[in-house]
């Protein structure tokens, strides 16, 4: 899980949109598997979702 999240954060830094969404596209099952499993709290998930997106929307439009 962790290291999907570095992968868009690594994608969002070089500013690259399309690895980007192509790294959130894939770490978002992860992250709902995780609140399946019990590891994280839906809210954490749904809060790391919401931030990454909004940081992938910001480099469209830059």
């Amino acid at each position: 899980m962790r290291t999907a999240l570095k992968k868009i954060l690594a994608a969002i830094d070089t500013g690259d949109h399309e690895q980007a969404t192509a790294a959130y596209n894939a770490a978002t099952p992860i992250l709902d598997r995780a609140v399946s499993h019990g590891l994280i709290h839906k809210n954490k998930a749904a809060r790391h979702k919401s931030r990454l997106n909004t940081k992938i929307k910001s480099l469209q439009t830059s």
